[in-house]
Formats: C-alpha cells, structure tokens, sequence
C-alpha cells in the first residue's frame, strides 16, 4: 500500500458540499434545509453547499426546495425525472467532488443533526472520511428504530461483516464524509443505487488504502421512513445486492455479465433500481 499524504486545511478556507438525496420528501425536507442552512451559517467560517438531489420525486419536492433555496442561497437542486435510487442519487451527487474540498451526505428527514455533521466535517480534516454510527458507546439515540428494524439491521451488519470483513459498526447510518481525493479516486468503482450503495462505497475505500474512522453521532429515527415501510422489500433488495457486490470482486466477476439479465429481472421484482454498468477495476 503506497503512503498517502495528509492533506490539513483550515475551516475558513474550506468548501464543503452536502448531499442530500430526496424521494417525495415535500412534507419533511423544507425543516431539514431550513435548520442545516441556518446552523452551519452561524457555526461554519467555511463556504458550504447544500444540494438536494432529487430522484424521480412525484410531489412538490423540487417546489420546497427551490422556495428554500430563495431565502438561503446554500441550497441547490438536481432533478432526474426517473427513479434512479437513493444510491443512484448519491453517485451523481459524487460527481461534484472535485469541485470540493469536502463532500458528505445526510437523509432529508433531519435524523442527522447539523451540529452532528459539523463533527463529523471537523474530525475529516485530517482523515480521508469520517462516518457516524448509532452502534457506539457514545452514540446518542434520542428515538431509536423499531425492534424490527433494529433486528434487521443486526443481521444484514453480520452479513456484510462476513463477507466484506469492513470493521465498521454501523455502515449504514446515513452521516458519511470524506476528503474529495478518495472520492475521485474510487467514483467510477460505485454501481450500486439502493441502500447497499454504503457497502459499495466503503468496501472501495477500504481497498485503495484510505483511512476512514467511525464515530459516534446524534441519532433521531423518524416518523415515515422510507425504510421502515418497505423494510422487507428493502432489506431483501440490499441483500441481493451486497451478494452480488461480493461476487463482482471476486474471481467470478467474469462470469456476472452472463447473469446480467437475471439481474435486471430480480431488480424489476423488487421495484428496486439497478446501474447496468459493470465496472471491476
């Protein structure tokens, strides 16, 4: 593994960019920009960008985002017309990296404080990445998940521990930040767009030799997640996927493109969205 360089920055010469993927988020979005816009304006020296990557929204998402972005001109939006998938979305959203110094992600229901996700900024300068986890000592749940949705998310933890062995507690707390470098470096790796898309993202980091550290953060489930009301086509989804990511980086990825059909088949059952670009380098 070569030696990598730290980069050290200071805060006021800094520009981060915040991702925030959204899928009918009318009713919950506009409290979430509104408190991250005014929060880091008043706690943050540096220059941020907020953008709000829509994917294949069907209600007003794009009308709250664009009245948000008239009071706070942080805010921007990205609109694809189809649905490409949470992950899908935080891939376009990567493409921004180089014009960055700094770039993370958050889910539009406010679960991830902004003053958690100023830590997390602050504990990246000199890191490659920081994510946030719930599953640490000094995480703070203020409304923890269901105990279905806490059981779910045990077992699909100990099946991607088993087969990516990442080390991570939590990888799919949605708090992640991360120097541009290694995103640049690893962008054309991503190909998953559903919630395993973590997984994709981190198993890459972790393979080129960047340092990314995990930390406790401020937690807050909310009411009308996406995930708890489709948790079992959900977690069904994500672990096909993961599977398939498992079998990508191993010596069967030559075979994946004769299963590619069967793919995009189980991907359409599942009313999930599916990236038809194989890449394995």
């Amino acid at each position: 593994m070569e030696d990598k360089e730290k980069t050290f920055m200071t805060e006021s010469s800094l520009h981060f960019t915040l991702l925030i993927p959204a899928y009918n988020e009318e009713e919950r979005i506009a409290g979430t920009l509104k408190e991250y816009a005014e929060y880091f304006r008043s706690q943050f020296s540096g220059d941020i960008k907020i953008l709000v990557i829509l994917n294949g929204c069907q209600d007003a998402t794009l009308e709250v985002v664009r009245s948000c972005a008239k009071q706070y001109s942080e805010i921007e939006a990205l609109e694809f017309k189809a649905p490409i998938g949470k992950g899908g979305a935080l891939i376009e959203g990567l493409k921004l990296a180089p014009q960055t110094d700094i770039i993370g992600y958050t889910d539009a229901d406010g679960a991830t404080p902004p003053e958690a996700m100023l830590t997390l900024l602050r504990k990246c300068y000199e890191n490659d990445g920081v994510i946030g986890s719930r599953w640490l000592p000094d995480s703070k749940l203020h409304q923890a998940q269901t105990i279905t949705r806490r059981f779910v998310s045990r077992v699909f933890h100990r099946i991607v521990q088993c087969l990516f062995r990442l080390g991570f507690k939590d990888t799919q707390c949605p708090a992640k930040v991360f120097k541009k470098e290694p995103i640049i470096k690893i962008h054309d790796g991503l190909m998953i767009a559903d919630l395993a898309f973590d997984v994709n993202l981190l198993y890459l980091l972790k393979r080129e030799g960047f340092e990314v550290i995990e930390v406790g953060t401020d937690w807050t489930d909310k009411l009308g997640s996406k995930v708890t009301q489709t948790l079992f086509r959900s977690s069904l989804t994500m672990l096909f996927s993961v599977v398939r990511l498992r079998l990508i980086y191993s010596p069967l990825r030559r075979l994946m493109p004769w299963f590619r059909p069967l793919e995009a088949w189980i991907y359409k059952k599942l009313r999930a969205p599916f990236l038809t670009t194989l890449k394995t380098r």
